[in-house]
């Protein structure tokens, strides 16, 4: 999987991204409260990239993987330590959690990947031990 530099948009969108595909399928939902939370303004996307991030990480992972299953299952804890370890500023760290955050709440229903991808960024980003467990806040009654 390719390297973005350091605390660049697009290693903070890819984070995003992965949120995104690892219910197994990105749902126009999540895709509209990120329009509405103007995602790609927030992480200094140009317009219009973000979908291109998502293209290019589901690329990345056909490519490198070999699992029967979704994507997601081709992300190894590895692989999310390398790709949490990208973002180390604090303030584009909150802005990617809100967004992740926002994202797996867009349809409703917190899928396992989701949870998996959230629970990486609580373990990997200091400032999210303040929302941890991240699972606990997504649960059932919140997303209704």
């Amino acid at each position: 999987m390719r390297s973005y530099p350091h605390n660049s948009p697009e290693a903070a969108a890819r984070i995003v991204a992965l949120v995104l595909i690892s219910d197994g399928h990105v749902c126009s939902s999540e895709f509209d409260i990120l329009k509405q939370l103007g995602a790609e303004h927030e992480l200094g996307l140009e317009p219009q990239l973000l979908p291109h991030i998502v293209h290019t990480l589901c690329e990345e992972l056909m490519a490198s993987g070999y699992a029967s299953g979704s994507l997601i299952d081709n992300v190894d804890d590895g692989t999310l330590a390398a790709l949490m370890a990208e973002i180390s500023d604090p303030v584009l760290q909150r802005t990617v959690l809100r967004l992740a955050l926002a994202a797996a709440r867009a349809d409703g229903h917190l899928a396992d990947g989701e949870t998996m991808v959230l629970e990486a960024v609580r373990r990997h980003w200091p400032l999210a031990d303040a929302q941890a467990p991240i699972a606990s806040r997504l649960d059932r009654r919140q997303l209704a």
